[in-house]
């Protein structure tokens, strides 16, 4: 199946330059139009909210691929198309007994684009969705395949590719033994007390989630705790540095449950339901990765920026990632804070106003999500990743003819 652009990105912010899209129902059918096309790139679902999955050519939408599921319990593995949105699989990988050891916000990316961006959920001992990665198989531009495992020589540099390499078509990702989980919400709590304290608020259950305006107060703390094996529920504390327990709010269509039910793993650790999509249409977003170290220093520092940020903000989310060793990852080998805006959908202050707010991360080494909006151009990066260079001799290996080249693969990183 294919179609014409002029397609859109999920805010519709990004109107792709490709000729076409292609949505191929079988591997067969998609070596076909890589071996045929002059230039080809992966799309994913579309939530990126700059250029980095836009193509001349072809853009290649493997979501219509069969998921495939294959669970092995005693290799602690699972593999699946990388099409796959997380909201689809994760019900079935429970049902057969085993779990993800984390998954983004939003059920709805599949993890093939999720894994090429660095995309992540929340944990200061929880890595990105990245790092799950056992192995992966590669579509080359002459429509052979070829498998990529850790431990491999450049495993490191070609786990997080922003589809440079070649076309993922399917991962096979570290599981365990399934488990459940509580969602408890805190707060307001006032800002001096919330950033004097960051690091020990976000380690203080399995994955946590602040979310503020960078007003006087951090409005709500989310708390998602993981019930122990045989144990019917996890104590959980009756305040958070002085703030109570927030109404339960439970689930509604909109967000998971957050009214200290136990439920599975996947109906938990998202913010929203596996079968509701949210806001689409309705916001852009930046994200900004800092050592955990700086985390106190860069928030007052973007707080010096509250009048002109709180017009153009739906929130600011904060949460924590572990250290991981990719050449192209944000934590650059340190945990870090995720600043994560979702600002209204106002395109061109936001666009106007991301000059000033990474300037102000710049003494942090403030880096930018791949997959999100930013001002930094390719001298910044180059600085903020030193193992740039060597990705850019990988991507010229696996890729000489340039045939999977994206436009902010050439705007911004020149492979």
């Amino acid at each position: 199946m294919r179609s014409t652009a002029s397609e859109v990105n999920w805010s519709g912010t990004v109107t792709y330059s490709a000729e076409r899209v292609e949505r191929p129902r079988s591997l067969e059918e998609a070596a076909e139009i890589v071996a045929r096309s002059r230039r080809v790139h992966g799309l994913g679902t579309r939530h990126s909210f700059n250029d980095v999955a836009d193509a001349s050519g072809v853009l290649l939408d493997l979501t219509g691929l069969p998921t495939d599921l294959v669970v092995d319990t005693d290799a602690g593995t699972a593999s699946m198309g990388a099409g796959t949105r997380y909201g689809i699989v994760a019900p079935d990988l429970d049902a057969a007994g085993v779990a993800l050891h984390n998954t983004g916000s939003l059920p709805h990316v599949s993890l093939g684009g999720a894994i090429a961006t660095g995309t992540h959920g929340s944990g200061t001992t929880l890595g990105s969705l990245s790092t799950a990665v056992r192995s992966f198989e590669l579509l080359g531009a002459d429509g052979s395949v070829r498998t990529v495992r850790r431990g491999d020589d450049d495993f490191d540099g070609a786990v997080l590719h922003l589809g440079l390499l070649g076309i993922v078509t399917r991962v096979e990702v570290d599981v365990e033994p399934t488990y459940r989980m509580r969602q408890d919400s805190y707060g307001p709590i006032p800002w001096e007390r919330f950033v004097a304290h960051v690091a020990d608020v976000h380690a203080a259950a399995y994955s946590v989630c602040s979310y503020t305006v960078f007003g006087d107060e951090v409005g709500e703390v989310l708390l998602k705790s993981r019930v122990p094996d045989g144990a019917a529920d996890v104590e959980v504390p009756e305040e958070l540095l002085g703030a109570p327990r927030l109404p339960a709010r439970p689930a509604d269509g909109h967000v998971t449950a957050r009214d200290g039910t136990v439920g599975p793993w996947w109906d938990r650790l998202p913010h929203f339901p596996v079968d509701a999509v949210p806001s689409v249409g309705s916001e852009v977003q930046s994200e900004h990765f800092v050592p955990l170290r700086h985390a106190a220093a860069a928030l007052e520092a973007l707080r010096g920026l509250a009048d002109r940020v709180q017009p153009h903000l739906h929130v600011c989310e904060l949460r924590t990632m572990a250290a991981d060793p990719f050449w192209l990852s944000p934590t650059q080998g340190e945990d870090v804070l995720c600043i994560a805006f979702t600002w209204r959908k106002h395109p061109e202050a936001v666009a106007a106003l991301l000059p000033d707010l990474e300037a102000r991360l710049a003494p942090f080494d403030g880096r930018p999500h791949w997959g999100k909006t930013s001002s930094l151009d390719t001298g910044a990066v180059e600085a903020l990743w030193p193992r740039l260079a060597d990705f850019r001799r990988l991507a010229a290996t696996a890729d000489p003819e340039r045939v999977f080249a994206s436009a902010f693969g050439e705007r911004v990183l020149r492979t």
